[in-house]
């Protein structure tokens, strides 16, 4: 059996109004077909990746988001990187069922740590013993980390995210998938460039468009590759990003309500999850809250709706509507109005807040911060105090970039809450017009997958 090779390529934040700017990625939407994508709630990275891949809901596969609490650790987590995280087979695992010899290739989509894919890239630092942390990747085949490394240069971390995110990730991206393009039947790329300038500035900004063209440039030569090669080219998104305006400190509240707690160390106040009646893991504009006593439940509902900025406060029967009822999820599911996204603050003083909230700490800070993209914009010094960063690393030392803003006003863009408009949501473009259609689910990727991968009897 010869299976036709297949391009899965996600351009983050790739919405049909921004494709307008995109002239390479329209001319393959031209030739072959474009499509309204059904996004799932939470439409964040993890859990959309995860029902494409699986072609599950999160309450299947169990990604209610880039993170949750941890129940039985007592730990909260972002951006775990096991793929047994996963529940449920993956798209490539059924083509193998029909096809044993079947070979798929993963560039950074996440939950990649121990996937059974064939070649495996994902973002890895080295944590050094005093502390450093080194830009680099985790590569498998063993071997094709060092050759990768060596024709492109090491993975630029600092790159991919945080306040000097830019264009070289997604270029190392691309450059990447190229290599493994001939060897494989199906490639999984993902490029994150989109994600931003849009959050930075805001979708409509000049610094958006510009995105998108550099975005539509750098993916140009892997398009060409797959389509030389024959292969199809499915092109997906996850969601759009809107325009933000209004942060939304929902711990806040829960500590000012006497539900949340927190533990002083060094003068610093830490979330305390093992005692607090309940808390938020803010992800965008979805936050789950985790409620200790069932009794406390309703009581902390009519709080979180009294809030302004909350659009819907999703009990467990309300989260089966949305197919987000898994045993990760909070006892309760925020949803943000328009507009609106959840901080995950909990200090009720700057003074008081952890080192880590003024750095780029995706693992240790209890929900996500999009703050992590600037320099603070309030802090002359910012500058100043990353380059003598910057110096200190390179001299080998211990250093800390406290430069990230602890103020939620300078994120212009968002996402998370199913689209208002369809023009600013998720696109699926697609190489291949004899598959047209006008409107496809995430959960239904999956099939569209296999169907262009032409296995027999894979299903």
């Amino acid at each position: 059996m010869t299976a036709n090779r297949v391009l899965l390529l996600n351009i983050v934040g790739l919405t049909p109004r921004l494709l307008a700017h995109a002239p390479r990625l329209r001319a393959l939407a031209s030739d072959g077909w474009q499509a309204q994508l059904d996004t799932v709630l939470p439409a964040v990275t993890c859990s959309v990746q995860s029902t494409m891949l699986t072609g599950r809901p999160p309450r299947e596969h169990g990604i209610v988001g880039n993170g949750w609490y941890f129940r039985d650790l007592g730990e909260v987590y972002l951006w775990r990187q096991h793929n047994r995280l996963v529940q449920g087979e993956k798209v490539w695992e059924t083509a193998r069922r029909a096809d044993p010899g079947y070979r798929a290739a993963n560039v950074c989509w996440w939950y990649a740590m121990g996937a059974s894919t064939d070649w495996t890239i994902t973002p890895r630092p080295v944590y050094h013993a005093d502390g450093r942390k080194s830009p680099d990747c985790y590569a498998r085949p063993p071997a094709l980390h060092d050759e990768l490394t060596a024709e492109l240069g090491a993975f630029p971390l600092f790159n991919y995210w945080g306040p000097t995110a830019s264009l070289r990730s997604s270029e190392w991206v691309v450059a990447a998938s190229r290599r493994l393009l001939p060897d494989a039947d199906l490639t999984l790329a993902y490029v994150p460039h989109l994600d931003y300038d849009l959050q930075r500035h805001g979708p409509d900004s000049p610094q958006a468009l510009a995105a998108v063209r550099d975005v539509d440039r750098t993916v140009a030569p892997l398009l060409d590759d797959a389509q030389a090669r024959g292969a199809t080219v499915v092109v997906v998104s996850e969601y759009g990003i809107t325009p933000a305006s209004r942060p939304v400190d929902v711990n806040r509240m829960l500590r000012t309500s006497g539900l949340l707690e927190v533990y002083t160390q060094e003068g610093m106040e830490y979330l305390d999850p093992w005692t607090s009646r309940a808390f938020a893991v803010a992800d965008h504009q979805v936050a789950h809250v985790y409620v200790a006593d069932p009794a406390d439940v309703g009581a902390v509902a009519k709080l979180c709706r009294d809030l302004p900025g909350v659009d819907l406060v999703l009990d467990r029967e309300a989260q089966a509507d949305y197919g987000i009822d898994h045993e990760r999820a909070g006892e309760l599911v925020l949803v943000a109005e328009q507009g609106a996204w959840f901080t995950y603050y909990y200090w009720l003083d700057d003074t008081c807040a952890p080192d880590f909230a003024r750095g780029v700490d995706i693992h240790r800070k209890p929900g996500y911060d999009p703050a992590e993209l600037f320099l603070d914009p309030a802090d002359p010094r910012a500058k100043a105090r990353a380059a003598l960063g910057l110096v200190k690393k390179k001299l080998g030392l211990r250093y800390t970039m406290n430069v990230v803003p602890t103020d939620g006003r300078w994120v212009q863009g968002t996402h998370g809450r199913l689209p208002d408009d369809p023009a600013d949501g998720p696109v699926l473009l697609c190489s291949d017009p004899g598959t047209r259609r006008d409107r496809i689910a995430a959960a239904d990727v999956r099939d569209l997958v296999l169907e262009q991968a032409r296995v027999p009897g894979a299903t």
